[in-house]
């Protein structure tokens, strides 16, 4: 599978989010799975697609041209493909992958887990998307979405598109 991964470029973030983030970009080399990504080479995005490539694993990168121009570029790519924006690299990442991992993250990450989602919900796609709820880092968006649900704002529960996990052998269940 092309697993497409969501995630933070900053540094300065719980190193217990690195670890679990380099485990399952091995995971996902041992298992014969690719990891699609932003392309960029900091943070939680180094870290998977660094921990792939090592294990052997193939990492596609969909990179925005201000990244290339900001001399981002993940040095861990097997696969480049440029964009001219977020919204196209938002498009193809979701063509080129079978499934998503959203993993801590903040605004960027928010914008791509909903706008997938969203895609869900009028069937798009059905994609496997998966909210990896690192050491309960997402606790308050499950808490705000939740709420929106017993509000009536959704036509179904978010439960329906949106798998959450704790681990990563609770990942590895909810792509299939």
């Amino acid at each position: 599978m092309k697993l497409c991964v969501f995630c933070s470029a900053n540094q300065q973030i719980d190193p217990l989010f690195f670890e679990m983030t380099h485990a399952l970009g091995r995971w996902a080399a041992e298992n014969g799975h690719s990891i699609v990504f932003g392309g960029h080479d900091a943070g939680l995005m180094h870290s998977v697609s660094k921990a792939c490539k090592e294990a052997g694993g193939q990492v596609i990168g969909v990179v925005p041209r201000k990244i290339e121009e900001m001399g981002k570029l993940s040095p861990w790519l097997d696969v480049h493909i440029p964009t001219e924006d977020l919204t196209d690299r938002k498009e193809l990442m979701m063509v080129q992958s079978d499934a998503f991992i959203v993993l801590p993250g903040g605004i960027g990450t928010l914008d791509e887990l909903f706008t997938v989602v969203a895609a869900a919900t009028l069937n798009y796609h059905q994609k496997p998307i998966i909210l990896w709820n690192m050491n309960g880092f997402w606790n308050s968006l499950i808490a705000c979405l939740d709420d929106l649900e017993a509000k009536g704002m959704m036509r179904n529960s978010w439960h329906t598109y949106i798998k959450t996990a704790t681990t990563l052998d609770e990942v590895a269940a909810a792509l299939f």
